[in-house]
């Protein structure tokens, strides 16, 4: 069996790369969170979920992502993926990222402080970066160059959605279709892997 290594990066994106998304709102102080927590499958086989969470205050703003998947073969862990991130954001830049990623049990930090030019993650929380021509991944560091198209108007848990693809720089490239409310909230993404397996974020 091969293990969705590709997979579950690109979903990531780093990769990445969130069950019901349930987006929220407390004010206080000019303070808001927003959050998001999608499920995560592979080929419709529940693997995990990915949480995000979004303080805002004013042109400041601050994620944390976190990820947790596990693929289980004859109930053992056949494989193993946890990833937390946390970003600082001022604007639509990116201004410090740290990110600690482990995968079957092998560890690897990402720290990034951006100088003299505007950075964005693969943020798909953020729609801004639908107008983006490069990306930086965030589990690994590296800048992936990106084309994103619109693919017109979907449906997604009952409701009106627009559809996106993003096509990443890479042997194989990146293929990530990307679902957004008419009003820009993310609710879907979806990845086909070189194996031809589909990794998938969604509410439902």
């Amino acid at each position: 069996m091969k293990l969705p290594l590709r997979a579950l990066r690109q979903g990531m994106a780093a990769l990445a790369c969130a069950a019901a998304l349930a987006p929220g709102l407390a004010a206080g102080a000019d303070l808001a969170t927003r959050e998001w927590r999608f499920h995560v499958s592979l080929d419709g086989r529940p693997i995990g979920e990915h949480r995000f969470v979004l303080r805002d205050a004013g042109d400041s703003r601050e994620l944390t992502s976190e990820a947790r998947f596990r693929v289980r073969v004859l109930f053992f862990d056949a494989y193993r993926y946890d990833h937390r991130a946390l970003e600082t954001w001022r604007g639509d830049c990116l201004q410090q990222l740290d990110a600690s990623t482990e995968v079957n049990g092998k560890r690897t930090v990402v720290a990034v402080t951006p100088v003299d030019e505007c950075v964005q993650t693969f943020a798909y929380w953020n729609p801004s970066i639908l107008a983006a021509h490069r990306l930086l991944n965030p589990q690994t560091g590296e800048y992936v160059p990106v084309q994103i198209s619109e693919l017109g108007g979907d449906v997604i848990g009952g409701q009106p959605a627009e559809r996106f693809r993003l096509i990443g720089g890479g042997r194989p490239p990146l293929e990530i279709d990307l679902w957004y409310s008419p009003a820009r909230d993310w609710l879907a993404l979806e990845s086909r892997t070189p194996e031809g397996r589909t990794l998938r974020y969604s509410k439902e």
